[in-house]
């Protein structure tokens, strides 16, 4: 679970910026008949969007469940063997990165569906 944990909360953490930050973007700059044709296109968008409530609670979960876990398991060592430790380390700083790239994409998803439109009121 602690491996797949990092790819969950980077799934649904691009889920929130499928179902909120990109189309209105799209439709900022003007871009319209593309969010139009997405959508007829792939109409379970439309569902995403009606329960983005939904999305970013689970997004949310997910990435403080993952935060958690990335807490706990900091000061864990390594193995010594080289090849052992080389691949520990790599995988520490990749699920790092899907780590802090999730974070991203949901504080932007978030800016989109919640922070603009309160400012475009």
């Amino acid at each position: 679970m602690q491996r797949l944990l990092p790819y969950f909360t980077l799934f649904t953490s691009f889920g929130t910026l499928i179902c909120c930050a990109l189309p209105a973007l799209f439709v900022s700059i003007g871009l319209g008949a593309a969010v139009v044709a997405t959508i007829s296109t792939v109409p379970q968008l439309v569902w995403i969007s009606e329960r983005k409530g939904l999305v970013f609670l689970v997004a949310g979960s997910l990435l403080i469940l993952s935060g958690g876990l990335r807490y706990a398991s900091r000061n864990l060592a390594c193995p010594i063997e080289p090849d052992l430790r080389d691949a520990c380390v790599k995988g520490q700083r990749i699920s790092k990165l899907i780590f802090w790239l999730s974070v991203g994409l949901y504080l932007t998803g978030g800016i989109f569906a919640y922070g603009l439109p309160l400012i475009m009121n």
